[in-house]
């Protein structure tokens, strides 16, 4: 079962902002939260911010913290990153994935498989 579909990606100059969506299958957007994760060329995929859908506690790392801002539709069921002030270590691919919870130091592990990612270029 496709839990989350990504979209939204594309290419943009440094300071510039894009926002992606992180459609989710309505089960689990009633019981579980989401993270947003990404992987640069090289490099682990790591976590980013992540939501919870019932209470709305919110999560930022610092690599993105002031700059992204996680956020939820309930009646579309979608889960959006809005990314401002880019730049070019964001360049990477975005995923989301539900995720086993939300913790007082970060976003939980993530669970189920991963979508195809949505990719997030930053250039000068």
């Amino acid at each position: 079962e496709v839990q989350t579909v990504e979209s939204g990606g594309g290419s943009v100059q440094i300071g510039g902002s894009l926002r992606l969506a992180c459609a989710v299958s309505p089960l689990t957007f009633a019981h579980h939260a989401i993270g947003w994760f990404r992987r640069a060329p090289g490099k682990a995929r790591e976590p980013v911010a992540c939501i919870h859908s019932i209470d709305g506690i919110l999560y930022y790392y610092d690599s993105v913290a002031g700059r992204f801002t996680i956020s939820r539709d309930n009646a579309k069921k979608t889960v959006y990153l809005q990314m401002n002030s880019l730049k070019p270590d964001d360049t990477a691919v975005y995923y989301c994935a539900t995720i086993n919870g939300i913790m007082v130091d970060g976003c939980g592990n993530p669970f189920g498989s991963w979508g195809p990612g949505t990719q997030v270029t930053v250039s000068s």
